[in-house]
């Protein structure tokens, strides 16, 4: 299998909502929107990736029902400044930023159907590191 391109795909129980958060509370760059005006699908940039936010999870009107899906892990450059601005935005903190016992230093929040969201900084001194920026 030759793959060309990919993307992490949600199906979020209440649509508009999810959009606003990527867009508005992440302020993650759109690529491309697609289907009708009142409702379209949105595909961010996602680092070297890609997120499609669109429909609702499979076998529901979007009303009362839980998403399903993967937890998304975003490498950021500065995880203190990421904290403050995502509590300023409203965003829900459900892990405060700390070390790990593997070195890195992570902190968790949770997008409007509680999809989990970990924001990874790599310490300078990290294994991982090569861009030393």
């Amino acid at each position: 299998m030759e793959v060309l391109s990919s993307r992490v795909l949600i199906r979020p129980v209440d649509p508009a909502r999810s959009r606003a958060f990527y867009r508005d509370v992440l302020g993650l760059a759109v690529y491309r929107e697609f289907g009708p005006p009142g409702s379209p699908g949105i595909v961010f940039f996602l680092g070297a990736g890609l997120l499609e936010v669109s429909g609702h999870p499979a076998g529901t009107d979007g009303a009362g029902a839980a998403a399903a899906g993967p937890g998304l892990w975003l490498q950021v450059r500065d995880l203190a400044a990421e904290h403050r601005r995502l509590t300023d935005a409203g965003a829900t903190i459900t892990r405060a930023p700390r070390r790990e016992p593997w070195g890195l230093d992570e902190m968790w929040i949770a997008d409007p159907d509680g999809i989990p969201l970990v924001l990874v900084e790599i310490p300078a001194d990290h294994p991982l590191r090569r861009d030393q920026r």
